[in-house]
């Protein structure tokens, strides 16, 4: 058995390595001096009264945060022991900036004191709202795609002007290169100095290109199982608490994550209680047919069902898919709601039909919207092929709660159109006041915890694979084959 185990993570970790594009030379970067570049404030906890601060200059040089309110006054923080290291031929710098007051509107610049940029951040209010927009996927080379990502981006912060953070599932780049995330910056650069950015790290900003997911953001790594190629973290704001997840940990969610993940949610008696995370568990999309992501409907639905998560949020197969409430993955109407976001960028996947009943039964579907040129698909309960031009677009969502009731929204921004059309609503309530803590210990995770953790994971993953996945999988050949035929869809 052991051997069967080793062979099979062996040939998996094959195929998925398979599906990424080797990293090509990292670009000369576009900044000059010590003007910053990059520039990111991240929700670091505290209900968004701690700030992560996170820029980069093409010289070495001081790293200075500065905060004023709105009279112009400095706004007297906590400030971190300023950080200034290399990273692939320029220089990143990292600032955390704690203890700031609540519900203000703060100005803030960085830099080193005279070669500085200016931006805004919102601070969280001590009350029972919270209002955020979520989006997924850019995942772009080109400076035009880019492009198309920021606009949908844009067009999230017309519909929800007062939210108070942006939420992103994951693939901010294609190949995380120096080049790349310039032309990230230049797209999204402005944008990205006026909010609170709660980031996850995708397959394709930390699987295969080590530290780079870490290094572009501020994050409070405190509890985080490793940081190599991804981040785990936890924050509060308002009534809720949200758990950001690494599915680069292992080819998904390690052992020792999971273990943080119930752990952490049982640390809180926050009202609502919401996971973000990249790859999702419930796809019909072109990556829903192969074992990493789907041992999480087995593995992270569990602690979900155990630890009473509301909503799941993520990314990776760039469709936009919403399941009813489950748990033990069946239906049940007190259950976790999961979420496949969409792509906010051009990059769309149609659905795989060949995976229904195998992998995911058409009953858990309660919405399903396909972006992709040439298609633009939706579920009408029956038909997979219903199909509406004005759902090719970017896909962005937006969440407000307000004491007992949740309320989501998704729109599609169209390529053509330049205009949000909704293609969702979801309305979730609960009794308040009923979460109770009981968890306090230490949820950090030692080094050799970890390893030990790592190793079973793998074996869990491929025990998994050839014991489950595998049967289903062949059973599916046949419609696979068929749909190759048919449609020219793998």
């Amino acid at each position: 058995m052991k051997a069967s185990a080793k062979i099979i993570c062996l040939v998996l970790s094959v195929v998925l390595l398979s599906a990424l594009f080797l990293t090509p030379a990292a670009a000369e970067p576009a900044a000059t001096g010590r003007t910053p570049v990059r520039v990111s404030a991240c929700v670091a906890g505290d209900n968004g009264r701690t700030v992560g601060f996170c820029w980069y200059t093409a010289e070495k040089a001081d790293s200075v945060v500065t905060l004023f309110d709105e009279s112009g006054a400095v706004v007297r923080a906590t400030l971190s022991d300023p950080v200034c290291e290399e990273w692939e031929g320029m220089w990143m710098h990292k600032v955390t900036a704690s203890a700031l007051p609540e519900n203000a509107q703060l100005t803030y610049t960085v830099g080193d004191g005279s070669s500085t940029v200016t931006g805004t951040v919102k601070t969280g209010r001590a009350d029972d709202t919270v209002k955020f927009i979520e989006i997924a996927d850019v995942q772009a080379s080109s400076a035009e795609n880019f492009e198309k990502g920021a606009a949908t981006l844009n067009a999230a912060f017309e519909t929800l002007p007062d939210f108070d953070f942006v939420a992103n599932c994951g693939d901010f780049t294609n190949d995380s290169t120096n080049e790349e995330w310039d032309l990230y910056d230049a797209s999204f650069g402005e944008m990205n100095r006026t909010y609170l950015l709660a980031p996850v790290s995708g397959n394709h900003d930390g699987f295969g290109v080590a530290n780079w997911f870490n290094n572009m953001f501020n994050l409070d790594t405190r509890e985080s199982v490793q940081t190599k190629n991804g981040v785990n973290y936890s924050f509060d704001y308002g009534n809720a608490h949200f758990a950001v997840l690494n599915t680069n940990d292992c080819l998904n969610v390690s052992k020792p994550q999971l273990k943080w993940l119930k752990n952490d949610m049982n640390s809180t008696d926050k009202d609502w209680k919401i996971v973000f995370i990249h790859k999702s568990p419930y796809t019909l999309g072109k990556d829903g047919k192969w074992p990493d992501a789907l041992q999480l409907q087995k593995t992270l639905t569990k602690v979900c069902d155990e630890t009473n998560v509301d909503l799941v949020i993520g990314g990776h197969d760039h469709q936009y898919l919403r399941t009813k409430p489950l748990t033990g993955n069946k239906l049940d109407p007190n259950g976790v709601t999961y979420l496949l976001s969409g792509t906010a960028g051009s990059k769309r996947y149609e659905i795989r039909e060949f995976l229904a009943e195998h992998f995911m039964p058409k009953a858990f579907i309660d919405a399903l919207v396909v972006q992709k040129d040439g298609y633009g698909n939706y579920w009408n309960g029956s038909d997979w092929r219903s199909t509406d031009e004005r759902n090719i677009g970017g896909c962005y969502n937006t969440v407000q709660i307000e004491g007992g009731k949740l309320t989501l929204n998704a729109y599609i921004f169209g390529d053509q159109s330049h205009e949000s059309m909704p293609i969702d609503h979801l309305e979730l309530t609960k009794k308040t006041g009923e979460n109770k803590i009981t968890f306090t210990g230490d949820n950090t995770t030692s080094k050799f915890a970890y390893a030990a953790g790592s190793v079973a994971s793998y074996v869990s993953l491929a025990v998994y694979a050839f014991t489950n996945w595998l049967p289903r999988f062949l059973a599916l050949v046949p419609e696979l084959i068929y749909s190759v035929a048919v449609y020219d869809t793998f």
